[in-house]
């Protein structure tokens, strides 16, 4: 980073390490800062240490600002606003690691007021220490602050709110407590962090619902296939255990074939025995309405569905979700309606059915009778772009069931685009209909479909979502 007078810097330590540890210089150049800055009552007798979890990356210090001088203000206009947002964090921890700890007085008031009782908890803060630099968590969760009171003193009531405390669950993951959950275990460092958090949101085993991790249908199938047939793997103590033994191979003191022969021991047999038992599907409790077999979970082109484990003598399958505890729930079945009239092939009514692409209208006789109705595309209202062509612009799926574009006067027009359409004609060289950008890490612009036409512009609404 140039900054200027002080030509190239570098801001931060190595940010790949899990170490606790801070040089002799770092320490006392943060002291000097803290005393010049703060006073001496935020300065502590001795510097502050602080011992690295087991395992850690000790050859490295920890994650830290170059210098304490480096003051977040004073290179604002270098970063940009996440960079700046990281690195003042670093700077404000690596400081305030080593001021004095704040002090307060905690008060607990009980309240008698005929046969009832009530209590109220809070705290005084004496001394503020590290916390006039940094704190943890949003000021709502700190706890509330009493006013001075003494012993039977009366007191008015002025206002009563009443709360009644369930044991709640363990709230979901977000990225930082998945972390956090993983440096408690031993899982990983931060090196691997990325790589798992990528892992687990790009091959779908979770969502993410406003910041919070959500397993997906196909989450729970791999992990229940995955637990049942390799328990010792799929147990995040193998794991911790796995990273000690890497070290100690890494100090010389086991020989890593000794290490390799302990693991593939047991995991040869349990590979062979998925290997054979493994159906790519996990049993559950519910039984089959139709025969009373036990459904079970399985996986096709259509997404993750229950099944009737009778198939093929029973092809009874239904759509399930899950509720907040992650217990199934099966969803009732499509009824028969009136306006959906009767099959024209063999006369059986027609039912709603739920498929990868949307609803249909589908033959109950199936698989005797394959009949279907599909809906009327979705139209874009935008026109076709081919000369001499008068028709619209429509969604259509291909058989992998990725979206695209169509003419709706297919086969007598064969245009179709993977892109978004929008109505409105190249500026530069006149081409009609551009095509909506969407970039995954930027935001969505217009552009021109010719190919050497190098028009784009930022998309001033987004018609089609």
């Amino acid at each position: 980073m140039d900054l200027g007078n002080r030509g190239l810097v570098g801001l931060i330590t190595y940010m790949r390490t899990d170490s606790f540890r801070l040089s002799d210089d770092a320490v006392s150049e943060a002291r000097g800062f803290i005393q010049k800055a703060f006073g001496k009552d935020y300065l502590p007798g001795r510097p502050n240490r602080f011992k690295s979890r087991k395992g850690a990356q000790e050859a490295h210090e920890a994650i830290r600002s170059t210098s304490a001088e480096l003051e977040p203000r004073a290179v604002s206009p270098y970063l940009t606003k996440d960079q700046l947002a990281l690195y003042d964090l670093i700077w404000t921890r690596f400081v305030a690691c080593q001021m004095s700890p704040a002090i307060l007085n905690k008060t607990q008031v009980e309240i008698s007021a005929g046969k009832a009782a009530f209590r109220a908890t809070g705290s005084v803060v004496v001394f503020k220490g590290f916390t006039v630099l940094y704190q943890e968590g949003p000021e709502k969760d700190q706890e509330a602050q009493l006013p001075p009171v003494q012993e039977d003193q009366i007191l008015n009531l002025i206002k009563l709110d009443p709360a009644q405390h369930f044991t709640q669950p363990p709230p979901r993951f977000t990225e930082a407590t998945l972390i956090k959950a993983l440096e408690e275990n031993g899982i990983g460092r931060p090196s691997t962090y990325a790589a798992i958090l990528a892992n687990i949101s790009g091959r779908e085993y979770v969502s993410i619902e406003k910041r919070l991790f959500r397993p997906t249908e196909l989450g729970f199938l791999v992990t229940d296939l995955l637990v049942g047939s390799f328990p010792d793997v799929m147990d995040t103590a193998f794991t911790a255990q796995m990273e000690n033994n890497l070290d100690k191979i890494e100090r010389g003191e086991v020989k890593w074939t000794d290490i390799l022969k302990q693991f593939y021991g047991s995991f040869e047999k349990n590979l062979e025995k998925a290997t054979r038992e493994m159906k790519g599907e996990v049993l559950t409790d519910i039984s089959c309405p139709k025969c009373d077999r036990p459904m079970a979970i399985k996986s096709g082109r259509n997404g993750i569905f229950l099944a009737c484990t009778g198939f093929p003598e029973c092809r009874n399958t239904t759509n399930f979700t899950r509720d907040e505890k992650g217990n199934i729930v099966v969803e009732a079945s499509a009824e028969p309606r009136k306006d959906e009239g009767t099959c024209e092939k063999c006369g059986r009514p027609m039912a709603v059915k739920n498929g990868k692409f949307g609803s249909f209208v589908a033959c109950t006789g199936y698989p005797e009778c394959k009949n279907i109705w599909t809906p009327e595309p979705v139209s874009t209202g935008v026109p076709c772009p081919e000369k001499n062509c008068r028709g619209m612009l429509v969604e259509r799926r291909s058989k992998k069931g990725k979206k695209f574009y169509a003419c709706n006067q297919y086969p007598k027009c064969r245009f179709a685009t993977w892109d978004d359409p929008f109505d409105e004609a190249c500026p530069e060289c006149g081409t009609p209909v551009l095509s909506i950008k969407r970039p995954k890490n930027s935001a969505p612009s217009l552009a021109c479909r010719k190919k050497g036409c190098g028009f784009t512009k930022p998309l001033p609404s987004d018609p089609i979502r």
